[in-house]
């Protein structure tokens, strides 16, 4: 069956399975997997896992007697004998000759030097053509007999050893900080030192850090209570408020790792997590600030006023406020320990990823620590550490074991369920690349590479309105979207196809996503308010995230 037959049924099971028959997202993705990976060929699975496990020729001399090979991944080795396969059509790979690598490229240009030793048909070797190891093309044969059950869950096996602990890990720090109190510590420091008259700022800035290693709902539990006492003290400015939590929150939950979909599309397309975080800050915090601008158009536009009967009474509110100015100086913890799960994994991991290539000569042991504690499962179960300890400290000691073990056992099981949703969305977005969807999707690439960016950013955003999670359409438009982009030479990093798929996940929040549904009853506001406000809004900024990642493709493409 055609690779585009396959992927608009995986598209269908997705879509009508979550949003026509209600359908767990977990069972959806899983579902379509197995109907993806029963109507895979074994010969396009033998293409696919020749394709995987292969380099390819970049170029040939004239008279045919060497070629060069791309070598990014450093596959190749000097002396040994290679196979060089050809794919013609939809059939079988076959064997057409023989080469010797002479020489290795460099870190600037990853291309080796190979001799043709002898060809196996007419045919000669030709650019595209597969350059692989004897060994390798035998596995490539076996992989592609297995069966539908085992690469389903080889599929959904890898995604969750890569990224497993990283969302546990992350679960956990989150629940433990909010329990901590540390996020109202960073809310009140940074009104602190930005002043009460530009409160909404910092809704806007403790939504986009909180939002970093906390699901976006939860910020939106954590910090809107606040935003309604804030608003008890001044009378002014509602809309605003809430807006600002919404702008701040909702980009880094799409653009900035550990949040579950940023791990995942930056795990799928072989980004590291340091470059992940630095790309999708930037892009992030510019579209967070577009958002912003648009909140302070609609809070002069539309006059919504707080409606106490949506879950909180006046006397609460009241009292919320007093204790927040009572307690900031007594019973907050510390800045410092309440931004440091947030920062550690930030530089454990930039620095892993820097370590290697300082001038300077540093001790073994030295080196071989910040590769220990720079790794992201051991950054990661740090900053949870830090954060359980944090909760500790702040716990009172009677309650203290008891809240502990509450909040760690609520990240658990919440952390479970995204592991589960997301591991269905790897065993689905496996079995759509071994079906060729990196050779359908490269025949609609276009010729400027750079249209390539709108492009992830469609796809998503037409399965983000589709089916309503964020998290959801960047697991979909990735298996869709990476074999193309690492298939491709771009002219630019594939970091930023990661970020229009979370820019293009902004896209079409309605009354299909449980996050619009957060905002209104927490809010306040009836569907047509959360539609003309918080909805626009995030469509604004995942539009603006689009401009500013084409911007930063072509002025910083980082080749």
């Amino acid at each position: 069956m055609s690779p585009l037959w396959i992927l608009l049924i995986a598209l269908c099971i997705v879509i009508g399975g979550v949003l026509v028959l209600r359908l767990h997202a977990f069972l959806t993705l899983l579902f379509a997997a197995f109907i993806v990976a029963a109507l895979t060929s074994s010969a396009t699975m033998y293409r696919y896992e020749i394709r995987n496990r292969s380099s390819h020729i970049v170029s040939i001399n004239p008279d045919c007697s060497s070629v060069t090979v791309s070598d990014p991944k450093r596959r190749l080795e000097v002396g040994t004998i290679y196979d060089v396969y050809t794919l013609t059509g939809s059939d079988s790979p076959f064997k057409s000759a023989e080469v010797t690598v002479v020489s290795l490229g460099t870190d600037e240009r990853p291309v080796a030097t190979a001799t043709v030793l002898q060809k196996q048909s007419e045919l000669s070797p030709s650019i595209g053509d597969l350059v692989i190891t004897t060994v390798g093309a035998i596995a490539a044969k076996s992989a592609s007999q297995e069966t539908i059950g085992k690469r389903v869950a080889e599929g959904f096996g890898r995604t969750a050893l890569d990224i497993g602990i990283l969302i546990a890990m992350a679960s956990i720090l989150g629940s433990c900080l909010m329990a901590a109190r540390g996020a109202e510590r960073i809310v009140f420091s940074l009104q602190q030192a930005i002043g009460q008259q530009r409160t909404p700022l910092v809704f806007l800035l403790s939504g986009f850090v909180l939002g970093i290693p906390m699901f976006a709902e939860a910020v939106f539990y954590l910090l809107l209570p606040l935003a309604k006492a804030m608003w008890m003290k001044s009378r002014r400015h509602y809309l605003l408020l809430v807006l600002s939590i919404v702008a701040g929150a909702t980009m880094t939950h799409s653009l900035v790792p550990p949040t579950p979909g940023p791990l995942f599309v930056a795990d799928a397309m072989g980004i590291g997590l340091a470059l992940m975080m630095r790309q999708g800050l930037i892009v992030g915090l510019v579209a967070a600030l577009s958002g912003y601008a648009y909140a302070l158009w609609a809070d002069a536009r539309w006059s919504i006023p707080l409606r106490l009967s949506a879950g909180i009474s006046s006397d609460s509110l009241s009292h919320n406020i007093s204790m927040a100015e009572h307690e900031i100086k007594d019973k907050l913890p510390s800045l410092f320990f309440s931004l440091l799960p947030i920062l550690l994994p930030v530089v454990l991991i930039s620095t892993d990823s820097l370590i290697d290539s300082f001038s300077w000569d540093l001790p073994p042991w030295f080196v071989a620590a910040v590769h220990a504690v720079g790794d992201k499962n051991i950054a990661l179960t740090l900053s949870a550490v830090c954060a359980i300890g944090l909760l500790v400290f702040q716990s009172s000691g009677n309650q203290r074991g008891t809240q502990v073990r509450k909040s760690i056992h609520d990240a658990v099981i919440e952390a479970g369920e995204i592991i589960l949703v997301i591991a269905a969305g790897g065993a689905l977005g496996s079995t759509l690349r071994q079906a060729g969807m990196s050779e359908l999707a490269s025949a609609f690439v276009p010729e400027a590479t750079l249209l390539f960016l709108p492009m992830a950013w469609g796809i998503t955003a037409i399965v983000r309105i589709a089916q309503g999670s964020a998290t959801v359409a960047m697991i979909t438009a990735v298996g869709i979207i990476a074999p193309i982009a690492l298939a491709e030479d771009l002219s630019y990093h594939p970091v930023y196809v990661a970020i229009a798929i979370g820019c293009g996940s902004k896209v079409g929040m309605w009354m299909n996503d449980s996050g619009f549904w957060v905002i209104s009853k927490l809010s306040g506001m009836n569907e047509m308010e959360t539609l003309r406000t918080a909805s626009v809004m995030v469509f604004i900024e995942g539009c603006v995230g689009l401009v500013v990642t084409l911007l930063l493709a072509t002025l910083w493409p980082m080749l």
